[in-house]
């Protein structure tokens, strides 16, 4: 079910080629010029490509626009925010906070998930709102917690006085016409490339058993078995990101909340984008989306890749260490009406609980650290 496209297969892993970062023009008018080449993904032999848009192929110069845009301030209302804000390669691309803090330290309610490996998932946001990056790349721009801007045609009329964007947008889709289409394309496009692997855990199942610690391969017999951790966070080497795509209430949302009165609220009302962002409403989940009761509180399974690096854990943060959420998961998360019926206590030891913490701390990709500083160097150009 993950089809197509654009040829694969290299070595290992990676995050491919960012720069442009920090943003200017002259790094800006550098992305012209590169628009007629396909881009190709760089994935292990056995990973299944993504799928992309048949109308937003990958080229190179689309993604040399999507970096730049992905760094650049300018897209929010006070010229303070960019997508790396909440998504900063130092943190993993996340942003290391409790939840979101977008324009004049404006908090969000939910926590920033990374934005590595989000090609491969089937929907995107905590609540799955958005089927698609695209879709997902103009939502912030116009959060009045995240970046501000009043309309996206404002952004767009903000964007066309500048020059260099006007050649960069000419350049990679053919019209000086910016609109918030283009742009959301643009950025979707440079986040297909930030996919890693290379960690430890690949090297095991690729047959290095001295790859892991004894503990973490102690941790993944639990993950497989008695922590049932792979319930929901399904890995198979052509899908290798540790998430089943589906939406579970594991009962993080019901602390203290009332979610009749919030579920009576929401039922009537078809502004996901507004609900998701409103203390209390923003627990109700998948349900903002489908209005199914069953999806009361339920929240995306995020992967597990690099998860040691995106503390602290769960949909509101809530959670600071990989330890908390493990012993989280012990107890059988919250009870509540709709908790997930995999959610069970688990019984697990103290050594159980550090195997899987060390099994998690796995997941890390070699590359990341040295493709950061590479990002860092860049900008001090």
């Amino acid at each position: 079910m993950r089809p197509s496209g654009l040829a694969v297969v290299t070595l290992s892993a990676v995050l491919i080629g960012v720069s442009l970062w920090p943003v200017n023009d002259v790094q800006l008018f550098s992305a012209a010029g590169q628009e007629s080449g396909p881009y190709t993904l760089k994935l292990p032999h056995s990973v299944l490509e993504p799928i992309v848009p048949e109308n937003n192929p990958l080229t190179e110069g689309k993604v040399a626009l999507g970096r730049t845009l992905y760094f650049d301030k300018r897209l929010s209302l006070d010229n303070t925010v960019s997508c790396a804000t909440c998504h900063d390669p130092k943190f993993g691309f996340a942003d290391g906070k409790k939840v979101a803090e977008g324009i004049q330290q404006k908090k969000g309610v939910r926590n920033s998930p990374t934005t590595l490996n989000t090609a491969f998932l089937d929907a995107q946001f905590w609540d799955g709102r958005a089927p698609t990056l695209e879709e997902q790349a103009k939502g912030p721009l116009v959060n009045p917690v995240e970046m501000g801007m009043p309309s996206h045609d404002a952004l767009v009329t903000k964007l066309r006085t500048i020059p260099a964007y006007r050649r960069g947008f000419q350049e990679v889709f053919g019209t000086e016409e910016l609109t918030i289409d283009q742009l959301a394309k643009a950025i979707a496009t440079f986040e297909r490339t930030l996919n890693t692997f290379n960690s430890p855990f690949d090297r095991f199942i690729a047959g290095d058993k001295t790859a892991l610690s004894p503990s973490a391969q102690r941790g993944w017999e639990l993950f497989q078995g008695k922590a049932r951790c792979i319930t929901c966070h399904e890995f198979n080497t052509p899908y290798p990101f540790f998430t089943d795509n589906k939406f579970h209430n594991i009962g993080v949302a019901m602390k203290d909340t009332n979610f009749e009165a919030l579920a009576r609220k929401a039922a009537v009302d078809t502004d996901v984008a507004t609900l998701a962002h409103e203390p209390g409403a923003a627990e109700l989940g998948r349900y903002l989306v489908t209005k199914q009761p069953r999806d009361i509180g339920a929240f995306k399974t995020p992967g597990l890749r690099n998860i040691a690096l995106t503390a602290p854990y769960m949909h509101d943060g809530s959670e600071a260490s990989l330890k908390s959420v493990i012993e989280f998961y012990d107890k059988g998360g919250v009870p509540n009406p709709n908790l997930d019926g995999g959610i069970r206590p688990l019984g697990l030891s103290e050594q159980e609980r550090e195997d899987l913490v060390e099994l998690l701390k796995a997941l890390t990709s070699d590359d990341l650290p040295s493709l950061v500083k590479e990002l860092e160097r860049r900008g001090d150009r």
